[in-house]
């Protein structure tokens, strides 16, 4: 079982080619970058070749030697950490780090200098959305995920119980909308409170007007008239020939949007006329290329960067069928209003949108170089994403101050955060661009940055906006680095082990104390389950609590409801209060999750593994056999959980180094995976485009490809799994192909 099929090789799959400026680029994508992507930016088609072909040249080599450092640093890991008897103290880490590089010198004290920043993500915290660029309808919902109905995120998730006679169901249910209601006025009062009385006993909202300002009044039901407790709140208005039709009100920098419709469905059971209340949701959206995204060949890439276009263009549309009708969708408008003076008030309908490049150990040959090689994909998107920004640049939708931002993922260390500085630094010389236009955002996913960040961020302080923590990616990383160290935890409790809650305090000490707050964001990581939105309302007020002024979250609705714990909390007022307290010593970073003298019955093993096999199967059948790269998967228990390869790589990983100290051995893993992949298929079964991988698991490519990421996870770079997954969708679409 441990010879896996390989017959799809790693060579280059490109057909058709042109060649220019020194490479050969596949001829679709140099046709589309000619009659699409140039033309309005005023760079010529062959110049974005001659571009690239000089990022090549200039960095290619300096990327490669970066890369071979990861391997050779993770070499004398290994070797050290087997050399020894018993894991290393924290100290003796740091000292070992030290000597052989890992650990970069600890710059001065330093402030980001970062300008032109959009006050969504330098000013105002709320939401984001990560979201698969190379699918159009999913990357137009979350950029118009930036107002959300609230009455639609309460009334169609579990924030109000199903209980008999408040069923959801397929008709309007006004019971359920009574609830839905009452629940909207709580929360009016709760962040907008009236001076006397209660939002739930307004019967009429109108304005009073004095020296031409406007002023908010609440008539009540008991015929008294008050007003806002904070006048200030009420920012501005919309009036038709029915009269008042909308109330903007602002806190924490957020809007809320109350409409008013008392000839609709629900206006007309409503004592106000209210018809629903809009909540600026999601402020930012990364547009992935990256994790969420299976990219294989130059026909994927096309794809994922003509989207990336459309949305700085601002004319992607979808067109697409759900419930028996045809739905075009688009992007959403901006947002206009009267302020209180009277003057005319527009709002951003849309997200501002930030692009993810891949990582730097990918290779892509959608280009081949002057020898024939695939180029690192991480300079294609670069060239290429830039280059479709050119038209937002012109045109200010996007970003208003005229900046690109881009996430950089799965860096190591201050030099390549410097390298991803140099390069964008050229493109912006070449496309004409001004300097430090193109911003970065660092993911804090791996542990070399981790332990590093001070340095990753001085090496960006001119262009960052962003720093983030991806805590799967994170775990990975700490498995695969400490892999000889030991046998890890049990996964559910890596969360709340030592080095995780001094990781994600550390995240945020290092960015307020390098001058983040009011210039940048700090970030947080996803909430995984769609559909556990009390949950989630629950738990994800400790995000902005921790002082991050930004959060992943899985969905727009999810957006919507997380955006009221902004509204909860002043994130700014937040942030001043942590950055009186003492920062996280380096050395609670130290301690990897290790097991250690403790012993795990058998069925907690079972378990262990069943968990993992199943998390791995979900996800590996969706990727190799239908291209998907992010998707709502069940888990062992049937709980939806959003997956990406983060979270395929900290399941891999963690079978890995239980079979590499033996507490399982490899019958027990292949047996854990061929009854789980029933339980995925039973699950599957009702998607007509999936295909079975039980019984016919010896010639089923996914199957054999969950198999490889485990067996062979330790020799994986970083514990990665791009390359097995690329090399066997390559092969399920040749075995397709015939």
């Amino acid at each position: 079982m441990r010879a896996f099929l390989h017959e799809a090789s790693t060579v280059s799959e490109i057909k058709e080619t042109t060649t220019v400026a020194g490479l050969r680029v596949d001829s679709a994508l140099y046709e589309a970058v000619r009659d699409e992507f140039a033309p309005g930016t005023g760079i010529e088609a062959d110049a974005v070749w001659s571009t690239l072909a000089e990022v090549i040249e200039a960095y290619g080599d300096r990327l490669k030697t970066l890369l071979r450092r990861r391997d050779a640093m993770q070499v004398e890991i290994d070797d050290w950490l087997r050399a020894r008897e018993g894991p290393p103290t924290p100290s003796e880490w740091q000292e070992f780090l030290t000597r052989i590089g890992y650990l970069d010198d600890v710059p001065g004290e330093f402030k980001i200098s970062t300008s032109l920043v959009d006050d969504e993500i330098a000013r105002i915290a709320g939401p984001q959305l990560v979201v698969p660029v190379d699918n159009a309808r999913y990357a137009l919902n979350a950029a118009n995920a930036r107002w959300g109905s609230l009455y639609d995120a309460l009334y169609g998730t579990d924030l109000i119980a199903e209980s008999p006679g408040y069923e959801r169901g397929n008709r309007y249910n006004a019971k359920r909308g009574e609830l839905v209601i009452a629940e909207g006025r709580r929360l009016l009062d709760q962040h907008f409170p009236l001076a006397q009385g209660s939002h739930a006993s307004a019967v009429r909202y109108s304005l009073g007007r004095s020296d031409g300002t406007a002023a908010l009044n609440i008539e009540l039901g008991d015929g008294s008239v008050s007003a806002l407790a904070n006048a200030g709140q009420f920012v501005g208005f919309a009036e038709g020939d029915q009269g008042l039709e909308r109330v903007l009100l602002r806190k924490n920098g957020l809007h809320v949007d109350i409409v008013f419709d008392p000839a609709s469905q629900v206006g007309a059971t409503d004592l106000a006329g209210i018809s629903d209340v809009f909540v600026e949701s999601a402020l930012t959206t990364i547009m992935d290329c990256e994790d969420s995204v299976a990219a294989v060949n130059a026909a994927d890439k096309l794809r994922v960067y003509r989207n990336w276009l459309g949305l700085m263009r601002g004319n992607l549309v979808e067109t697409f069928e759900k419930g028996g009708k045809r739905i075009e969708r688009r992007l959403n408008p901006e947002r206009d209003y009267r302020a209180p003076n009277g003057a005319a008030l527009t709002l951003k309908g849309r997200s501002v949108m930030l692009v993810r490049h891949v990582g730097a150990h990918l290779e892509t040959d959608a280009v081949l170089d002057s020898n024939g090689n695939p180029i690192a994909e991480t300079l294609l998107d670069a060239v290429i994403t830039v280059l479709a920004a050119k038209h937002d640049l012109k045109a200010r939708r996007n970003s208003r101050h005229g900046s690109v931002y881009i996430v950089k993922p799965k860096q190591h260390g201050a030099e390549e955060v410097r390298l991803a500085v140099d390069i964008f630094a050229l493109i912006e010389r070449r496309f004409g661009i001004s300097e430090n236009s193109l911003k970065i955002g660092i993911m804090d996913e791996e542990r070399r940055t981790t332990l590093n960040l001070a340095a990753c961020i001085h090496a960006a302080r001119e262009r960052l906006i962003f720093i983030n923590t991806g805590f799967l990616d994170r775990t990975g990383d700490e498995i695969h680095t400490s892999m000889e160290a030991g046998a890890m935890l049990p996964k559910p409790e890596i969360k709340s082990a030592r080095w995780m809650l001094g990781y994600e305090d550390w995240n945020v000490d290092t960015g307020l104390a390098s001058g983040m707050s009011g210039r940048a964001q700090i970030g947080k990581g996803m909430w995984a389950m769609p559909d556990e939105m009390r949950a989630m309302c629950e738990a994800k007020v400790a995000h902005p609590k921790s002082g991050a002024n930004c959060a992943w979250v899985p969905s727009p609705t999810a957006a919507t409801l997380h955006a009221l714990h902004y509204l909860e909390v002043d994130v700014a007022v937040r942030q001043a209060e942590i950055a009186a307290r003492s920062p996280v010593p380096i050395e609670d970073l130290l301690y990897p999750p290790l097991l250690g003298s403790r012993e795990l019955s058998a069925d907690e093993i079972q378990r262990e593994i069943d968990n993992n096999a199943q998390s791995i199967l979900g996800y590996v059948v969706r990727w190799v056999e239908q291209g998907v790269g992010c998707s709502k998967v069940p888990d062992i228990d049937n709980v939806g959980l959003m997956e990406d390869r983060a979270t395929l790589r900290i399941s891999s990983q963690h079978i890995a180094n239980w079979l590499h100290h033996g507490l399982v051995n490899d019958q027990q893993v292949i047996e854990a995976m061929r009854r789980m992949a029933e339980v995925v298929d039973g699950q599957n079964a009702g998607d007509p485009n999936y295909a079975s991988m039980a019984p016919d698991f010896e010639s089923g490519i996914a199957f054999q490809a969950a198999l490889e990421l485990v067996f062979e996870g330790r020799k994986q770079p970083n514990g990665y799994t791009e390359h097995i997954l690329i090399r066997r969708r390559r092969e399920f679409l040749a075995r397709e192909a015939g």
